[in-house]
Protein backbone atom coordinates (compact mmCIF):
# COMPACT_ATOMS: atom_id res chain seq x y z
CA UNK A 1 0.00 0.00 0.00
CA UNK A 2 2.81 2.44 0.61
CA UNK A 3 4.24 2.06 -2.99
CA UNK A 4 0.81 2.46 -4.13
CA UNK A 5 0.43 6.08 -1.91
CA UNK A 6 4.67 6.72 -3.22
CA UNK A 7 3.82 6.07 -6.77
CA UNK A 8 0.38 8.68 -6.46
CA UNK A 9 2.34 11.10 -4.73
CA UNK A 10 4.83 11.36 -7.34
CA UNK A 11 2.41 11.53 -9.96
CA UNK A 12 0.23 14.57 -8.20
CA UNK A 13 3.73 16.56 -7.69
CA UNK A 14 5.37 15.59 -11.12
CA UNK A 15 2.09 17.27 -12.46
CA UNK A 16 1.75 19.87 -10.19
CA UNK A 17 5.26 21.27 -10.94
CA UNK A 18 4.52 20.74 -14.49
CA UNK A 19 2.01 23.14 -14.13
CA UNK A 20 3.87 25.78 -12.17
CA UNK A 21 6.00 25.56 -15.40
CA UNK A 22 2.57 26.18 -17.85
CA UNK A 23 1.11 28.64 -15.35
CA UNK A 24 4.53 31.37 -15.22
CA UNK A 25 4.92 32.19 -18.87
CA UNK A 26 0.83 31.97 -19.30
CA UNK A 27 0.10 35.38 -20.98
CA UNK A 28 -3.31 36.07 -19.14
CA UNK A 29 -3.24 36.33 -16.07
CA UNK A 30 -5.41 39.11 -16.49
CA UNK A 31 -7.86 40.41 -19.06
CA UNK A 32 -9.54 43.04 -19.97
CA UNK A 33 -12.02 44.18 -22.60
CA UNK A 34 -12.36 47.57 -24.13
CA UNK A 35 -15.04 47.64 -26.20
CA UNK A 36 -15.80 50.45 -28.48
CA UNK A 37 -17.28 49.92 -32.10
CA UNK A 38 -15.83 47.23 -34.36
CA UNK A 39 -12.54 48.65 -34.92
CA UNK A 40 -11.62 50.06 -31.91
CA UNK A 41 -12.51 47.10 -29.93
CA UNK A 42 -9.19 45.50 -28.19
CA UNK A 43 -8.40 43.24 -25.73
CA UNK A 44 -5.45 43.52 -23.22
CA UNK A 45 -4.03 41.21 -21.33
CA UNK A 46 -1.00 40.93 -18.75
CA UNK A 47 1.33 38.21 -17.14
CA UNK A 48 4.35 38.62 -13.96
CA UNK A 49 6.23 39.76 -17.17
CA UNK A 50 5.02 41.54 -20.47
CA UNK A 51 1.89 43.57 -21.46
CA UNK A 52 0.01 42.75 -24.46
CA UNK A 53 -2.76 44.05 -26.58
CA UNK A 54 -4.96 42.48 -29.68
CA UNK A 55 -7.15 44.67 -31.40
CA UNK A 56 -10.39 43.55 -33.94
CA UNK A 57 -8.06 42.46 -36.75
CA UNK A 58 -5.94 40.03 -34.66
CA UNK A 59 -2.71 42.29 -34.24
CA UNK A 60 -0.95 41.65 -31.16
CA UNK A 61 1.60 43.55 -29.38
CA UNK A 62 3.36 42.89 -26.48
CA UNK A 63 6.05 45.13 -24.79
CA UNK A 64 7.88 43.42 -21.16
CA UNK A 65 7.72 45.70 -17.87
CA UNK A 66 10.51 48.25 -18.17
CA UNK A 67 12.06 48.08 -14.98
CA UNK A 68 11.94 45.93 -11.95
CA UNK A 69 11.90 48.66 -9.60
CA UNK A 70 8.94 50.27 -11.32
CA UNK A 71 6.72 47.34 -10.69
CA UNK A 72 4.20 47.21 -7.92
CA UNK A 73 5.32 45.74 -4.76
CA UNK A 74 2.89 42.91 -5.16
CA UNK A 75 3.67 41.69 -8.53
CA UNK A 76 7.75 41.69 -7.52
CA UNK A 77 6.46 39.39 -4.84
CA UNK A 78 4.37 36.96 -7.23
CA UNK A 79 7.32 36.48 -9.07
CA UNK A 80 9.87 35.38 -6.35
CA UNK A 81 7.28 32.89 -5.12
CA UNK A 82 6.52 31.82 -8.76
CA UNK A 83 10.31 31.09 -9.24
CA UNK A 84 10.86 29.64 -5.80
CA UNK A 85 8.04 27.46 -6.54
CA UNK A 86 10.10 25.96 -9.47
CA UNK A 87 12.98 25.06 -7.52
CA UNK A 88 11.05 23.64 -4.77
CA UNK A 89 9.58 21.03 -7.09
CA UNK A 90 12.81 20.57 -8.81
CA UNK A 91 13.77 19.33 -4.69
CA UNK A 92 10.60 17.13 -4.17
CA UNK A 93 10.81 15.04 -7.36
CA UNK A 94 14.80 14.79 -6.83
CA UNK A 95 13.99 13.51 -3.03
CA UNK A 96 10.94 11.93 -3.73
CA UNK A 97 12.37 9.66 -6.16
CA UNK A 98 15.60 8.77 -4.18
CA UNK A 99 13.37 8.22 -1.28
CA UNK A 100 11.02 5.41 -2.74
CA UNK A 101 10.55 2.19 -1.72
CA UNK A 102 11.11 1.08 -5.37
CA UNK A 103 14.11 2.91 -6.10
CA UNK A 104 17.59 1.43 -6.13
CA UNK A 105 19.17 4.46 -5.22
CA UNK A 106 20.56 3.93 -1.22
CA UNK A 107 20.15 0.70 -1.22
CA UNK A 108 18.15 -1.15 1.46
CA UNK A 109 18.31 1.70 4.00
CA UNK A 110 14.27 1.92 4.41
CA UNK A 111 14.30 4.16 7.06
CA UNK A 112 16.45 6.46 5.82
CA UNK A 113 15.28 6.43 2.33
CA UNK A 114 11.67 7.04 4.13
CA UNK A 115 13.08 10.41 5.77
CA UNK A 116 14.05 11.39 2.62
CA UNK A 117 10.65 11.07 1.27
CA UNK A 118 9.10 13.20 3.84
CA UNK A 119 11.45 15.48 2.90
CA UNK A 120 10.64 15.68 -1.00
CA UNK A 121 6.74 15.45 0.58
CA UNK A 122 7.90 18.64 2.59
CA UNK A 123 9.22 20.07 -0.80
CA UNK A 124 6.29 19.62 -2.29
CA UNK A 125 4.08 21.35 0.34
CA UNK A 126 6.05 24.19 0.09
CA UNK A 127 6.07 24.48 -3.26
CA UNK A 128 2.21 24.20 -3.26
CA UNK A 129 1.79 27.17 -0.47
CA UNK A 130 4.18 29.74 -2.66
CA UNK A 131 2.09 29.04 -5.98
CA UNK A 132 -0.63 29.10 -3.97
CA UNK A 133 0.09 32.79 -2.37
CA UNK A 134 1.38 33.99 -5.83
CA UNK A 135 -1.99 33.34 -7.52
CA UNK A 136 -4.26 34.28 -4.67
CA UNK A 137 -2.22 37.69 -4.18
CA UNK A 138 -2.55 38.52 -7.22
CA UNK A 139 -5.82 37.62 -7.82
CA UNK A 140 -6.98 39.44 -4.96
CA UNK A 141 -5.22 42.85 -6.57
CA UNK A 142 -7.45 42.39 -9.44
CA UNK A 143 -10.88 41.98 -7.88
CA UNK A 144 -10.11 44.64 -5.55
CA UNK A 145 -9.23 46.81 -8.42
CA UNK A 146 -12.39 45.56 -10.62
CA UNK A 147 -14.98 46.63 -7.88
CA UNK A 148 -13.42 49.99 -6.48
CA UNK A 149 -15.44 52.56 -8.00
CA UNK A 150 -13.14 54.91 -7.61
CA UNK A 151 -9.91 53.04 -9.24
CA UNK A 152 -8.81 55.24 -12.47
CA UNK A 153 -6.82 52.73 -14.73
CA UNK A 154 -8.34 49.80 -16.63
CA UNK A 155 -9.90 46.95 -14.73
CA UNK A 156 -8.87 43.43 -15.71
CA UNK A 157 -10.36 39.97 -14.77
CA UNK A 158 -9.07 36.99 -13.71
CA UNK A 159 -7.34 35.34 -16.49
CA UNK A 160 -6.77 31.24 -16.99
CA UNK A 161 -3.22 31.34 -16.26
CA UNK A 162 -4.19 31.92 -12.32
CA UNK A 163 -6.71 28.55 -12.52
CA UNK A 164 -3.74 27.17 -13.75
CA UNK A 165 -2.01 28.18 -10.87
CA UNK A 166 -4.46 27.00 -8.16
CA UNK A 167 -4.65 23.73 -9.99
CA UNK A 168 -1.23 23.38 -9.44
CA UNK A 169 -1.16 24.30 -6.12
CA UNK A 170 -3.43 21.59 -5.18
CA UNK A 171 -1.53 18.79 -6.66
CA UNK A 172 1.38 20.01 -5.04
CA UNK A 173 -0.55 20.20 -1.90
CA UNK A 174 -2.12 16.77 -2.16
CA UNK A 175 0.73 14.85 -3.70
CA UNK A 176 3.33 16.53 -0.50
CA UNK A 177 0.62 15.29 1.70
CA UNK A 178 0.39 11.84 0.33
CA UNK A 179 4.21 11.38 0.81
CA UNK A 180 4.15 12.68 4.86
CA UNK A 181 1.06 9.70 5.60
CA UNK A 182 3.27 7.31 3.86
CA UNK A 183 6.31 7.60 5.57
CA UNK A 184 4.70 8.26 8.98
CA UNK A 185 2.73 4.97 7.96
CA UNK A 186 6.11 3.06 7.22
CA UNK A 187 8.01 4.53 10.31
CA UNK A 188 4.80 2.72 12.27
CA UNK A 189 5.13 -0.08 10.76
CA UNK A 190 9.03 -0.01 10.65
CA UNK A 191 8.69 0.36 14.62
CA UNK A 192 6.06 -2.79 14.85
CA UNK A 193 8.33 -4.77 13.39
CA UNK A 194 11.79 -4.30 15.03
CA UNK A 195 9.15 -4.69 18.39
CA UNK A 196 8.20 -8.01 17.52
CA UNK A 197 11.64 -8.99 16.26
CA UNK A 198 13.19 -7.74 19.90
CA UNK A 199 10.22 -9.73 21.56
CA UNK A 200 11.04 -12.77 19.41
CA UNK A 201 14.77 -12.81 20.30
CA UNK A 202 13.65 -12.25 24.30
CA UNK A 203 11.70 -15.34 24.22
CA UNK A 204 14.52 -17.15 22.27
CA UNK A 205 17.20 -16.04 25.10
CA UNK A 206 14.44 -17.19 27.18
CA UNK A 207 14.29 -20.70 25.48
CA UNK A 208 18.04 -21.26 25.31
CA UNK A 209 18.80 -19.96 29.23
CA UNK A 210 15.85 -22.42 30.34
CA UNK A 211 17.76 -25.49 27.65
CA UNK A 212 20.56 -24.65 29.43
CA UNK A 213 20.07 -24.55 32.95
CA UNK A 214 18.10 -28.29 32.19
CA UNK A 215 21.43 -29.62 30.02
CA UNK A 216 23.53 -28.63 33.38
CA UNK A 217 20.63 -30.50 36.03
CA UNK A 218 21.05 -33.73 33.96
CA UNK A 219 24.82 -33.39 34.09
CA UNK A 220 24.90 -33.01 37.68
CA UNK A 221 22.94 -35.83 38.57
CA UNK A 222 24.68 -38.03 35.97
CA UNK A 223 28.00 -37.32 37.75
CA UNK A 224 26.76 -38.69 41.03
CA UNK A 225 25.52 -41.89 39.69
Amino acid sequence: MDSIVEALAVFLGFWGWVMVGVALPNRFWRVSSVDGNVITTSTIYENLWISCATDSTGVHNCREFPSLLALSGYIQVCRALMIASIVLGVFGLVATLVGMQCSKVGGEKYVMKGRVAGVGGIFFILQGLSTMIAVSWYAYNITQQFFDPLYPGIKYEIGEGLYIGWSSATLALCGGSCLLCSCRVKSSDIKKRDYRTSDHSRHMQIVQTASTISCTSQYGRNAYV
